[in-house]
C-alpha cells in the first residue's frame, strides 16, 4: 500500500507553489505515494503556469482549502493574509494525518514573518503544530542533506544564551530523539556523533568544561542505554567525519553549528524534518526565495528530498501500526 501524502503550497507569495509545481510534473513521486495537494487551486495554477506544465494532472487529488477570504497573491512580499493560510493548511493537514485520513505532510517553503503577521504566537511552525494536535512529548527540527541528518540541543536563542541552556538533560534527549527519528526513517541502528561545545572540544578543560561536566555524562548515559553514540568531538572536524560516511547523525549544540555546516555541503539540496511529532512532517531546508519567486528557476531538488524522506517515514510509521 502506498502511503498517502498530504503536498502543501507554501507561502504563496514565494517560490513554493513553483517548487511544488516540479514535483507533481516528476513521473516518479506517483510510484511512491499517493498525492493530495490541499490549498487553493488558483495558487497551483500559478505555479504551474510558472514551470509551463500541466503534466500529471490525472495523477493526484487537488482538495480545496481557502481558510483566508479574498487572499491574493502578492509575489516577492511578505503579507499577513499569505501567513495565516499558511498556519490554517500546516494545522488542517496536520490534525488530517493524525485523523488517519492522510500519512504524512510535505510543504513547500513557508515564510516565519508572514506567519508571525497571520498570528503566529509561537516560536516556529513546529511548536504551533505540536500546540494544535495538542502534542506535550519531545519534538525538535532536524536537517537531513543526503543519508547525514542533524539536530541540536538548543535551535532559536541567543548565542549568548546558549552555554546556559546546554544541560546533560537535554543532550541526552537530543541523542535519544536523533536516535528515534531515524530509526523511524528506517536505520536499524543510527550511529550518532555528539559535537562538543568549546574551542577543541574544551581543550581537556583549559578552553570551558562543558564537555567534561555536561556533554561527556550525557553521552556515557546513551551509550549505557544501548544507543550507538560518541563524543563530544571538536564541532570543526565532527562534520568531516560524518561527511566520510562514520557516523548517520551529528547532534550539535546550537543552531549555526550544524546549519554552516550542512548548507555549506548542499545548499538547495537539505531537507528540515519536524521529528518527534505524532504525524511524518518534511520541508525543504531553505526559504522563500522571494527574489526569484516566478521565474521558474527555483530548484526542486530539496521538495523532492523532502518528499522522499517523508515516504520513508509514512511506511515505516504504517509498518509499525
Amino acid at each position: 500500500m502506498k502511503p498517502r501524502i498530504t503536498l502543501l503550497l507554501g507561502d504563496r507569495n514565494g517560490i513554493g507553489p513553483e517548487l511544488a509545481a516540479k514535483l507533481l510534473a516528476d513521473d516518479s513521486v506517483y510510484e511512491k505515494a499517493e498525492i493530495e495537494v490541499m490549498g487553493d487551486p488558483a495558487v497551483l495554477a500559478e505555479g504551474l503556469a510558472v514551470i509551463g506544465s500541466n503534466a500529471n494532472q490525472n495523477r493526484y487529488r487537488v482538495t480545496e482549502f481557502l481558510p483566508v477570504d479574498g487572499i491574493q497573491t502578492t509575489r516577492a512580499k511578505e503579507t499577513a493574509e499569505a501567513g495565516a493560510e499558511m498556519l490554517a493548511c500546516l494545522s488542517h493537514a496536520a490534525k488530517r494525518v493524525a485523523a488517519g485520513e492522510a500519512d504524512g505532510v510535505v510543504f513547500a517553503p513557508l515564510n516565519k514573518q508572514a506567519m508571525h503577521m497571520g498570528g503566529l504566537v509561537h516560536d516556529d511552525e513546529m511548536r504551533f503544530i505540536a500546540n494544535e494536535l495538542g502534542y506535550t512529548g519531545a519534538f525538535g527540527e532536524l536537517n537531513v542533506l543526503d543519508k547525514l541528518w542533524t539536530t541540536r540541543v538548543t535551535s532559536h536563542v541567543p548565542l549568548k544564551d546558549v552555554a546556559a541552556n546546554i544541560t546533560s538533560e537535554a543532550v541526552l534527549v537530543s541523542t535519544r530523539f536523533a536516535d528515534e527519528t531515524l530509526r523511524a526513517a528506517g536505520f536499524e541502528k543510527p550511529r550518532v556523533a555528539v559535537a562538543a561545545l568549546n574551542p577543541h572540544a574544551g581543550d581537556g578543560g583549559n578552553f570551558g568544561r562543558e564537555e567534561i561536566d555536561i556533554i561527556a555524562p550525557a553521552v556515557e548515559k546513551a551509550r549505557a542505554e544501548g544507543l550507538e553514540v560518541e563524543g563530544p568531538y571538536p564541532s570543526d572536524t565532527v562534520f568531516v567525519r560524518a561527511q566520510r560516511g562514520q557516523h548517520d547523525a551529528v547532534v550539535t549544540m546550537y543552531h549555526d553549528q550544524g546549519q554552516i555546516a550542512m548548507k555549506l555541503m548542499g545548499f538547495g539540496q537539505g531537507v528540515t524534518v519536524l521529528g518527534g511529532l505524532p504525524v511524518p512532517i518534511t520541508t525543504c531546508g531553505h526559504g522563500t526565495g522571494y527574489d526569484i519567486a516566478g521565474q521558474g528557476i527555483a530548484t526542486e531538488k530539496a521538495i523532492q528530498n523532502a518528499f522522499a524522506i517523508c515516504v520513508d517515514m509514512a511506511r515505516s510509521r504504517l509498518a509499525a501500526v
